[in-house]
């Protein structure tokens, strides 16, 4: 079925304002914005919907952020409140205390540090303003644990977790975004390294994979595979002991 991006666009834009009107109505919307496409899109669909009174971006730089500037310019084109909060003292003062006082940080966990940091900034923000986080996670990402779990991976509500890496673009393109917001290279800005090649295939295999369950190399799909079963926890509610309270205590 071919993708209706103008139909999408007037659904979810109904679904937040229903959201909101459940959930808080009188509540605005905050994000991080990284200059990336999901949180690009996220915004301007959060301004459609809301008005652009009711958005608020959060840039978090760690000290320097190669593609600040996009970040800057995707807020200046919405028109939008926001906010640029810089982590890097943060992000070193923790990181400081953990090399003395546990040993020296793994990459993955020096890796992870900034998106945390980052959403407690942005839920700080949230609580500050009234706000409701949006969670700017896509489809495509999330089948493959491609986020950091209470990083980027939550929020309040997520207006594109059930859209692929291409249908968000083509949402971005009906919202009327520029070209710089949503064909941008996509990054974690975090290693140096393109999204793709960290995951090992492109966004477009992986998509037609999701909606036709079709991959036609093997190993390719293997490895599709094998990162969503390892990382489905992400997604659902942490497993906790099934205790009701009728267990007969033992003599």
């Amino acid at each position: 079925m071919e993708f209706n991006a103008e139909k999408v666009k007037e659904d979810l834009a109904q679904w937040i304002r229903d959201w909101f009107m459940r959930n808080g109505k009188d509540s605005v919307a905050v994000l991080g914005i990284s200059g990336g496409k999901d949180s690009s899109v996220a915004a301007a669909i959060c301004a459609y919907a809301l008005g652009k009174d009711r958005v608020v971006g959060v840039l978090m730089p760690n000290g320097e952020q190669s593609d600040i500037d996009v970040a800057r310019a995707l807020v200046q084109h919405l028109d939008i409140k926001s906010y640029e909060i810089n982590i890097k003292n943060a992000f070193e003062g923790i990181a400081d205390e953990l090399e003395a006082k546990v040993g020296a940080l793994t990459p993955q966990a020096r890796q992870n540090l900034s998106p945390r940091l980052r959403m407690s900034t942005v839920y700080a923000v949230s609580q500050m303003m009234n706000g409701r986080v949006v969670n700017t996670c896509n489809l495509s990402e999330d089948w493959v644990g491609y986020s950091t779990r209470y990083g980027d991976s939550v929020g309040d509500f997520s207006p594109l977790s059930h859209l692929t890496v291409q249908e968000v673009i083509a949402l971005g393109r009906a919202l009327g975004l520029p070209s710089l917001f949503v064909d941008k290279v996509p990054s974690d800005g975090l290693c140096g390294k393109t999204d793709e090649d960290n995951l090992g295939f492109t966004y477009a295999v992986l998509d037609k994979y999701i909606r036709t369950g079709v991959c036609e190399n093997v190993e390719t799909k293997a490895l599709i595979d094998k990162k969503h079963r390892m990382n489905k926890f992400k997604l659902e509610l942490m497993e906790s002991f099934p205790y009701d309270g009728t267990i007969a205590a033992e003599d």
